[in-house]
């Protein structure tokens, strides 16, 4: 299994992404410092699914509030534990289908530049869970001490394919005690969750805040996210921005107290949004893009 290491040409930050493990990006680090977390490393998302890094999310991020949904007229029976379906400790069908998925092909290499794709109406099960043929192509690009990675959504058929897709940056400042991190947020709507962590309709306005991580724990849903607006971490001399470039108007917090790492996740739509609505699609002869960037 290759890992693909790819480096900034005016900067000691240096990132790796596995094409062959569901394009997930194992490793951002300056001067050597490792800035991901590394949770149960890849041997943990190849065995389990169990995400590290900078997992992609797809096709829905986070979880969904039932086995079944309609979209784009058509209805899709899930069943966990085939045909990629993970489920959570709540039976849900949790991050989509493509963790670890090895059938990514790489279409282009650099020293600082890698795009891989996935055909999804070439693979019937990928068709299972989610039937709606497209290419699915992202491509990380390392420059000016920032990581950018860009997805695009075109459709292969007659169907349009629903964008309900993310990504989940793990990010820690290795050195400095977690307390002591100072996370900032833009101005959000703070979507209130149930207790299976599902939105329960009900939201409030949240401004923008600058505080230290200190005991606090986070898995908190926002929508509303304006194209453009930077979620950061910052402490012991060194600031991690999660810049949500273009496409991502949803987004979750998690800062788990068991673990050092903080979570900035670009959504395309929020969670749920493939049984609820409320997500955009790449219709036929009009591809999506969706762009965020790490910035060390």
């Amino acid at each position: 299994m290759q890992i693909v290491t790819l480096t900034d040409p005016r900067s000691p930050v240096a990132a790796q992404f596995v094409p062959e493990a569901g394009m997930i990006g194992t490793s951002l680090t300056d001067s050597g410092t490792e800035l991901l977390g590394q949770r149960r490393g890849l041997e943990g998302y190849l065995a389990a699914g169990k995400t590290m890094g900078i997992p992609i999310l797809y096709p829905w991020a986070n979880r969904l509030g039932g086995n079944t949904y309609t979209a784009e007229s058509a209805t899709v029976t899930l069943a966990p534990g085939e045909n990629g379906v993970r489920a959570d400790p709540n039976g849900l069908p949790i991050h989509g289908t493509l963790a670890a998925y090895p059938g990514w092909r790489v279409t282009a290499q650099s020293e600082n530049e890698l795009s891989a794709e996935v055909d999804f109406g070439a693979d019937p099960k990928l068709l299972a869970s989610f039937p709606y043929p497209h290419v699915l192509a992202v491509t990380v690009r390392l420059a000016e001490r920032a990581l950018t990675v860009g997805t695009t959504i075109t459709a292969t058929g007659d169907t349009s394919v629903p964008l309900c897709f993310g990504f989940h940056p793990y990010l820690r400042l290795p050195g400095v005690p977690r307390g002591e991190w100072v996370i900032e947020t833009p101005p959000l709507r703070h979507v209130l969750l149930d207790d299976r962590g599902l939105p329960t309709g009900e939201s409030e306005p949240r401004p923008a805040r600058e505080e230290a991580l200190g005991d606090k724990a986070f898995d908190d849903a926002y929508d509303e996210v304006a194209d453009g607006v930077v979620f950061a971490v910052s402490g012991g001399g060194r600031r991690l921005e999660v810049h949500f470039e273009r496409g991502y108007p949803a987004a979750q917090i998690f800062a788990p107290l068991a673990e050092e790492v903080v979570c900035f996740e670009p959504m395309t739509a929020p969670t749920d949004a493939l049984r609820r609505g409320g997500y955009r699609c790449a219709r036929p002869g009009e591809p999506a893009f969706a762009v965020f960037s790490i910035r060390v």
